[in-house]
């Protein structure tokens, strides 16, 4: 597993046997950057991300090797989240993140008191923990969290669809790559051009 562009690109990254965790593959990694960026490798400098279920981190690292100002690893796992430090040490990477070692639920909370405004929101939760997809996207759309411009995007098997709508977090787009696939949701009426 490797940072597939940016500043930290072709640096691998750990991802040790045993732990419970399905990393988001290069591929599937290069295929969402590729969506976000569109041929503007500039597109994510700046912006500020909440990588939820953050296994090894992968698609937070990736974020800030492209530019992100910040971004929240959120795992409740302490194996894993022993990893995302892992991981961010070996590049160097000593600020513009934090690490949350929590259930997604209370480290929502968290992040909304400290008002926290995502610009991106990768969740992943294990394919097999299906009743957290739509419990962590209700709990994006209740928090004061996201805002119309926030993206929120799902990693998920392709043949367990997590849903189409979360009262006004609503789907726009769905790519399928292999076994997984990744839903893109906005807040309110979605625009059929906006990616």
């Amino acid at each position: 597993m490797r940072v597939i562009a940016g500043t930290y690109r072709s640096r691998q990254l750990s991802s040790p046997r045993g732990l419970q965790t399905r990393p988001t593959s290069d591929r599937l990694r290069e295929t969402l950057f590729n969506i976000l960026t569109a041929g503007n490798p500039r597109t994510l400098e700046g912006t500020v991300w909440l990588d939820l279920y953050a296994g090894t981190g992968a698609v937070g690292i990736e974020a800030l090797s492209r530019g992100a100002s910040k971004v929240y690893f959120v795992d409740s796992s302490a194996q894993a989240a022993e990893l995302v430090r892992r991981n961010l040490h070996s590049l160097n990477i000593s600020d513009g993140f934090e690490i949350i070692e929590d259930q997604t639920s209370r480290a929502l909370w968290l992040l909304q008191r400290q008002r926290v405004s995502p610009d991106v929101v990768f969740l992943d939760p294990p394919y097999e923990s299906t009743g957290e997809y739509a419990k962590t996207l209700l709990a994006l759309e209740d928090a004061e969290l996201i805002w119309a411009m926030s993206l929120v995007i799902a990693e998920h098997d392709r043949h367990c669809d997590p849903g189409d709508e979360f009262r006004q977090l609503r789907r726009f787009r769905k790519t399928v790559q292999g076994d997984s696939a990744l839903s893109f949701y906005r807040l309110g009426p979605v625009a059929p051009a906006m990616l």
